[in-house]
């Protein structure tokens, strides 16, 4: 996820829409139901103080930073009617793979969020190439890589340390898995270039995204297959 500001400045942001113009049923769209009355306006306020930190230039990358981000992010699930659980589109059941230092910690965070785990890993290590203390140079920490803004909206308190690092890396990927609804090459793009940019290419599954691979930096066209070449690794 360390990419360069310049060439991906949304990179990793929860931009799901157009958060100046967007309602809650925009956003929630075909993952859930209508919400309550006081959920809609806690949650439009919310929305309403991304939409302004957007207008104003700002440039973090992930969640933005607010005064209770740990409840944003919750509500966040609420609205898209998911759980802590994560994205319920895959089992999340402990699967075999080529075991690595921080196994337990994938393990549980797969069975947490629901993100395979040889998937999981393959990130870890086109991120950091398993380094906790890896920092890149557009400011991603940690083994998978967050932004500070990414990792404050997740309540990541200190990105460097594997535990909060990998939790927080997995739910965020499980956000883009559930977001657009299991298409793993989606959901990788979107952790990379953010999904703003996945979102203006108009696309709706891996099949479109890879024809209009292209459009996207770079890195991230690298990224996806290094994802897989790394993901067959780890599969047993």
């Amino acid at each position: 996820m360390g990419i360069d500001p310049a060439t991906a400045s949304g990179h990793g942001q929860l931009k799901w829409v157009n958060l100046r113009g967007a309602g809650i049923k925009e956003l929630t769209g075909k993952h859930s139901g209508e919400t309550s009355g006081s959920s809609k306006s806690e949650f439009a306020a919310l929305l309403q103080q991304l939409a302004l930190q957007s207008a104003n230039g700002d440039s973090s990358n992930g969640l933005t930073s607010l005064p209770d981000s740990s409840s944003l992010s919750n509500l966040i699930w609420q609205q898209l009617g998911g759980t802590a659980g994560g994205y319920s589109g895959i089992s999340g059941e402990i699967t075999e793979t080529v075991p690595t230092d921080y196994e337990d910690l994938i393990q549980a965070a797969s069975a947490k969020y629901g993100v395979p785990v040889d998937l999981i890993k393959a990130v870890i290590d086109t991120e950091s190439s398993f380094n906790p203390n890896v920092v890149s140079s557009a400011g991603a920490k940690g083994l998978m890589q967050l932004m500070d803004g990414t990792a404050n909206g997740l309540g990541v308190s200190d990105p460097f340390d594997p535990a909060q690092s990998i939790d927080g890396g997995v739910r965020y990927l499980s956000y883009q898995l559930k977001r657009y609804d299991g298409q793993e090459k989606m959901a990788l793009a979107a952790y990379n270039a953010g999904p703003g940019r996945v979102n203006r290419l108009g696309v709706s599954n891996d099949q479109e995204l890879m024809e209009k691979l292209s459009l996207l930096p770079k890195e991230t066209q690298a990224y996806i297959t290094k994802i897989e070449r790394a993901r067959a690794e780890y599969a047993v």
